[in-house]
């Protein structure tokens, strides 16, 4: 039961990194749950970082 809670958090990061990375808005979250929703919005936030800190841009 731990791997599949983790494989989908880590989905719920990838995710979130992938709509960052896109430029989409982090109110674009779609889920609910608090511990995934944080997993998404952690990598959403990773994501941003690294295109300002790439390409320069916010």
């Amino acid at each position: 039961m731990k791997r599949q809670k983790r494989d989908k958090m880590t989905r719920a990061h990838a995710k979130g990194y992938q709509a960052g990375i896109a430029g989409r808005a982090k109110e674009n979250c779609p889920f609910q749950e608090s511990n995934t929703r944080s997993e998404w919005l952690g990598g959403w936030r990773e994501a941003v970082e690294d295109r300002i800190t790439t390409f320069g841009m916010r």
